[in-house]
């Protein structure tokens, strides 16, 4: 698996060393760690999302009800919430690579064994599990990628590394599919447990890679001259010093820009786990049966969901500006939610809506990024951006569990669209009236 088709030039840091070339310093460092750690996530986001896909045969298999579904798929973001704080704390005393590697392996096990659930409380049981053993991967990388770059680059870099959400999607779908396609009655087993036992595997895998690839800090890369590791280390150093940052974790705590930026990635998020969860049922719902039809369908939200993801995070780079940005992607997403919702009986305008939602969802996360980090370094960024981000996936559980309620008492998926559209608004609004200006 490739990563991203290309690493756009990064502008020099003015305090560098004037015999180096900072520019071609930071596309080294982002060609070397991105392309791996969208890899990670990308097979995170498989084992975390492909229920949607097995969900297409599994609740027949097991008598399970939309409901039941939307309750399991959402307990995962219980676990990850409980746990995410304090594995991004652990991650900033024991080190990147052990934590990632741990992550890793663990989360891919547990997803194997969901291929052997039965009964609800199994499913509910392993999904908890799911969460807790995946808990601070992404706020783990997001930590990470501040020990290398300074401010000014994050929007970019953060958009780069989140491809994988997108990328995931596009790829996730048609591999979904083509095994659920393929794999029905082999070695005894359905087809639903196969997806989770062959996405799983290369998790294990990959986490072992993750303790030979990846190194700690910039002084532990190998492949950067001494020269280099000093003014890169320096940099973020520097900034790291501002008089406007919070070094600690109770810092963080106290600070309301840390509950707000909370609040409003609880309403990004909410939008993403429903294209996450729901874009199979959605397509399903529209009238496409054949289940490698619906996984090739997926990817195209998701393909146009990376060009805006990407776009918006270079654009908001070079302007400066976060808020609009930001705010901007969540009313396109809102916008398109609603208009799925309107849609669900005409195939190619739904189609054409999700699209225009998955646009506006990825395209909110590079620039949501940069704005906590912004105000926050050292224990209060582990600590912070893994609050932030275990808060915000709590909208994992909420948005699942109340389309799933809300389909089987009204027997249409609109109403939870909508639901989750006025969460984009909110979040539009609060970033507007609340973010400063920067």
């Amino acid at each position: 698996m490739s990563g991203p088709a290309s690493i756009p030039p990064l502008t020099p840091n003015a305090g560098s060393a004037a015999h180096l070339d900072m520019d071609a310093t930071y596309r080294k460092i982002a060609w070397r760690l991105i392309p791996f750690l969208v890899l990670l996530f990308i097979l995170a986001w498989i084992d975390r999302v492909n229920v949607g896909f097995a969900k297409l045969q599994m609740l027949d298999d097991l008598q399970f009800s939309e409901a039941v579904y939307g309750l399991g798929a959402g307990i995962f973001f219980i676990g990850y919430f409980l746990f995410e704080v304090p594995s991004n704390l652990l991650l900033e005393k024991i080190g990147a690579r052990k934590t990632l590697a741990r992550i890793t392996i663990l989360w891919g096990a547990a997803s194997m064994a969901m291929a052997y659930v039965t009964t609800p409380a199994m499913f509910y049981v392993l999904r908890f599990v799911l969460g807790v053993v995946e808990a601070g991967f992404f706020p783990g990388v997001v930590l990470y990628l501040t020990y290398w770059f300074p401010a000014r680059h994050r929007a970019r870099v953060n958009g780069l590394f989140m491809t994988s959400f997108a990328i995931a999607g596009a790829v996730g779908g048609p591999i979904a599919g083509l095994i659920m396609n393929s794999m029905q009655g082999v070695g005894h087993l359905a087809n639903w447990q196969w997806l989770f036992i062959l996405e799983g595997i290369p998790s294990v895998i990959a986490g072992f890679f993750v303790l030979l690839y990846l190194p700690e800090k910039p002084a532990n890369a190998k492949w950067l001259s001494p020269a280099q590791q000093q003014a890169v280390t320096a940099a973020v150093a520097a900034e790291n010093l501002g008089d406007h940052k919070h070094v600690s974790f109770i810092d963080a705590c106290r600070n309301y820009r840390v509950w707000l930026c909370a609040a409003v990635y609880f309403c990004i998020v909410s939008g993403n786990a429903t294209i996450a969860f729901w874009a199979p049922s959605i397509i399903k719902e529209i009238g496409i049966q054949n289940t490698l039809q619906i996984g090739l369908i997926s990817a195209i939200p998701f393909l146009a969901g990376t060009l805006a993801m990407v776009w918006n995070g270079m654009h908001s780079d070079k302007t400066g500006e976060r808020r609009l940005h930001c705010a901007f992607s969540a009313l396109i997403a809102a916008a398109g939610l609603i208009l799925t919702g309107m849609y669900l009986n005409n195939a190619v305008l739904a189609l054409c809506a999700l699209t225009l939602a998955s646009i506006g969802i990825l395209a909110a996360f590079p620039v949501f990024w940069s704005i906590p980090a912004a105000f926050l370094a050292g224990t209060a960024a582990a600590g912070g951006i893994a609050l932030i981000n275990s808060i915000g996936n709590l909208a994992g559980f909420v948005a699942p569990y109340m389309i799933g309620a809300l389909k089987t008492s009204t027997g249409s998926l609109s109403s939870g669209l909508y639901f989750v559209a006025a969460l984009e608004f909110l979040a539009a609004f609060l970033v507007v009236l609340f973010v400063k200006k920067q």
